[in-house]
């Protein structure tokens, strides 16, 4: 359910200073009963202060099985303005394009981030209609050439992300094995008690994916299968809130789990949901009170001082899930050069039962860590 720092208002401070922004914006609000029409709700949506897509997944190396990667992918749209501006000038902006990228070597135990944000506009990023089957772009981080890219292509989505000071690269293409599913009923996902603390999401629980890895110059040609996540909304956390624990989790027999708390200021589980899907597609939604989270573990960061919890227990009383969700190693946080204060935790994660033997895989987001801002969304 990610995902977008609190850093961002420093930004959107400083272009809402000027005069075209000083009255606040009246952003759309998720609400229920959302018509969803796709491929069309793929692409962008004008008046929803925040929106993004999300990939994360696990990948193997084709010609040798004992190189594996973790990977995250996501293209942010952070709205400046929900209307038009009456401004004649290419540096006039509604949005802002915010790119993440990861790329986590499992053998060798490390992990790369690279980032970038752009004024949406037709030279540096941005959103284009559903005309068009590039879903979200922008240039490359500064200093590398090219650019990122999502598209809908043939009924699938395929992206691609390079930095050359990170040192890596990668271009994917995924296929859905198993339909899209929405987390929460219709798509409407609450973050809270109020009605307006909401999204609209759905995600492709599995897509198969096939594609290239480049670290420091060698390419990988690789297999695996991701995770993809939509969402969009205006005022989805509430002011207690000060973070969340999400968790996507695969698990080898056809079931997927989708599972996040929102954290208050005192790092009590203040609202959780769950989605259970089923090997055929089949969600089930609950409320948090059916699941039981425990911290096993932790780590600290030694780049921010954030304490994250990298090992848990995770059992549903009603079906059957009892795991272990262990960090395949602890050090994958996303520490931001562009935002002062936006780091948290993004890491690729094995699933087993409490004698080791394995259950699954999948990926954790952690944020409001440490002195990590709140999340701006």
């Amino acid at each position: 359910m990610p995902r977008t720092g609190a850093g961002l208002w420093l930004m959107l401070a400083a272009v809402s200073s000027s005069p075209a922004h000083a009255q606040a914006p009246d952003w759309t609000s998720a609400k229920p009963g959302f018509e969803w029409q796709f491929p069309r709700d793929h692409w962008a949506h004008a008046g929803y202060k925040t929106e993004w897509w999300y990939f994360t997944g696990q990948l193997t190396d084709t010609s040798d099985s004992t190189r594996r990667f973790g990977y995250q992918f996501t293209f942010f749209r952070v709205g400046v303005s929900p209307d038009s501006l009456p401004i004649n000038s290419t540096w006039a902006v509604t949005d802002l394009v915010m790119g993440h990228a990861a790329l986590t070597d499992l053998a060798t135990g490390t992990h790369r981030f690279s980032e970038l944000v752009y004024r949406a506009n037709g030279f540096l990023g941005g959103f284009p209609q559903p005309q068009d089957s590039v879903v979200a772009w922008s240039r490359a981080p500064a200093g590398t050439d090219g650019v990122w890219e999502l598209r809908w292509v043939d009924q699938r989505f395929a992206f691609n992300a390079i930095d050359d000071r990170a040192g890596f690269a990668f271009a994917l293409e995924t296929r859905p094995e198993k339909p899209l599913v929405f987390q929460g009923p219709n798509g409407y996902s609450r973050k809270g008690n109020g009605q307006t603390a909401a999204s609209l999401y759905y995600s492709f629980t599995r897509l198969g994916t096939s594609g290239t890895v480049t670290i420091e110059g060698k390419e990988y040609t690789i297999g695996g299968e991701s995770w993809m996540d939509k969402e969009f909304g205006s005022n989805q956390l509430t002011g207690d809130q000060v973070g969340w624990d999400w968790f996507s989790l695969r698990l080898n027999d056809g079931r997927d789990v989708m599972l996040y708390q929102l954290r208050d200021r005192d790092g009590i589980t203040d609202f959780a949901r769950a989605t259970v899907v089923s090997p055929q597609g089949t969600p089930r939604f609950q409320g948090g009170d059916a699941w039981d989270v425990e911290v096993l573990d932790t780590w600290r960061s030694p780049t921010t001082d954030a304490e994250y919890p990298i090992r848990w227990r995770i059992g549903a009383r009603d079906d059957g899930v009892s795991v272990v969700v262990t960090a395949e190693f602890p050090d994958q946080e996303n520490v931001s050069r562009l935002i002062p204060g936006l780091f948290y935790w993004e890491g690729s994660v094995v699933v087993s039962d409490d004698s080791g033997r394995p259950l699954g895989v999948g990926y954790v987001e952690l944020t409001g860590y440490g002195t990590a801002a709140p999340p701006a969304i």
